[in-house]
């Protein structure tokens, strides 16, 4: 069996309390980590050794089987002067002393470990043709874990999307439990996942069904070292927060606004998630929108289409002027450059505002008006339908 310093690994010295131990293992554990360090094969070996030496230093039996032997196996006994299967192997290599034992069943030395009891162990894999209690699994040890994100929706107007704005927004969010750091537990006794109830699975319902699913807390074991009295074993505490928003000119409804680690909280130092906000812009009276473009319809007179006219028209930063030529026709299309809303991929590039002219008739109020359209209509006899063959 090769042999590793688990001491040395850990970077504490052989004398070092467990406190010590822990503290450097969460330290390593964060850095050498795979979420943390994607992709990387070496950081990944580096944090299986690292568990690997706190599996060992963290339980006292084994830290004591570990500082006699120089490494660690389930078979070795810390109490036996010879220790059990590689142990014991290890001496006969080098040729095992037979003295003070009895080839026959009750003699001398048979109270500790009989001859056939050792070679039993050997070739029978340690069992001694005696009965053996399965060792229960060790409950799992939290390891560094990002927060989840979170969506949250913001409502704004027409107008606030197109300039933009800057909000405080109430969150619900949670953070690192300052007392464990994250890791659900101090490190206290191992008891029956509360959870569960230490059948380590756990029953959710998915529309009319109930199914069962592997407990989150115990991942399955039954059992769990104590919950933190803080956080009561989540490793996160809720935190209400006033977070400020920038929402950038040009969001759509759908569009997502993304707050870097405003989200919940991560375990044994890993970073938050993310805050997104989720916009729903609201419709206004006159304009709407497609792309980056703005369109809106405004109405002329028959004279400023047939004589022409300079007219105002809305736009969503106050009043533009517009030349509406001679001869305009009802449903033609102009355009004002650079009216509409601001690129969120570029905000140095802006949409156009197309305006579209409806002409609207006349109201006859009077006989006078009336006389006025005879006039006109006198005057320029013409037909419309003649293209279309018509009288």
């Amino acid at each position: 069996m090769a042999k590793k310093d688990y001491y040395q690994i850990l970077g504490v010295k052989k004398d070092a309390k467990a406190d010590e131990i822990k503290k450097s293992y969460r330290k390593l554990a964060r850095k050498f980590h795979p979420d943390v360090n994607p992709n990387d094969k070496a950081a990944e070996e580096k944090f299986k050794e690292i568990q690997e030496a706190y599996d060992v230093l963290s339980d006292e039996k084994k830290r004591q089987v570990f500082d006699r032997f120089g490494y660690y196996a389930d078979n070795l006994d810390v109490n036996s002067p010879y220790g059990t299967g590689a142990a014991g192997a290890a001496g006969g290599a080098g040729g095992f002393d037979f003295s003070g034992f009895n080839f026959e069943p009750g003699g001398s030395g048979s109270s500790s470990s009989s001859f056939r009891d050792i070679f039993s162990d050997l070739f029978s894999g340690g069992t001694s043709g005696k009965t053996t209690t399965a060792r229960e699994p060790e409950p799992p040890r939290a390891m560094p874990k990002k927060g989840a994100d979170i969506e949250m929706p913001l409502a704004l107007s027409f107008e606030e999307s197109v300039t933009g704005l800057t909000t405080n927004i109430t969150v619900n969010r949670s953070e690192q439990c300052s007392r464990c750091q994250g890791a659900g537990d101090t490190g206290g006794a191992i008891v029956t996942c509360p959870t569960c109830k230490g059948t380590g699975q756990v029953q959710r319902q998915g529309g009319r069904l109930n199914f069962a699913q592997t407990c989150p807390d115990c991942a399955g074991t039954g059992r769990r070292r104590e919950p933190c009295s803080v956080c009561h074993g989540k490793g996160v505490t809720p935190k209400t927060e006033q977070v400020k928003v920038r929402i950038p000119a040009g969001v759509d409804t759908g569009s997502r606004v993304r707050i870097p680690k405003k989200g919940q909280g991560g375990r044994l130092g890993a970073e938050p998630g993310d805050l997104f906000i989720i916009t729903n812009v609201g419709k206004h009276k006159f304009f709407t929108r497609k792309g980056d473009n703005i369109y809106v319809t405004v109405p002329i007179t028959v004279p400023e289409a047939a004589l022409g006219a300079k007219i105002e028209v809305p736009t969503v930063e106050g009043k533009a002027q517009l030349k509406i030529p001679a001869g305009t026709e009802s449903g033609q299309k102009f355009r004002l450059r650079e009216r509409g809303f601001p690129s969120l991929r570029n905000p140095n590039l802006r949409g156009d505002q197309f305006i579209e002219v409806q002409i609207t008739l006349p109201r006859v109020i009077s006989e006078e008006t009336k006389e006025v359209l005879r006039q006109f209509e006198k005057a320029n006899a013409e037909n419309p339908r003649r293209a279309m063959g018509l009288e």
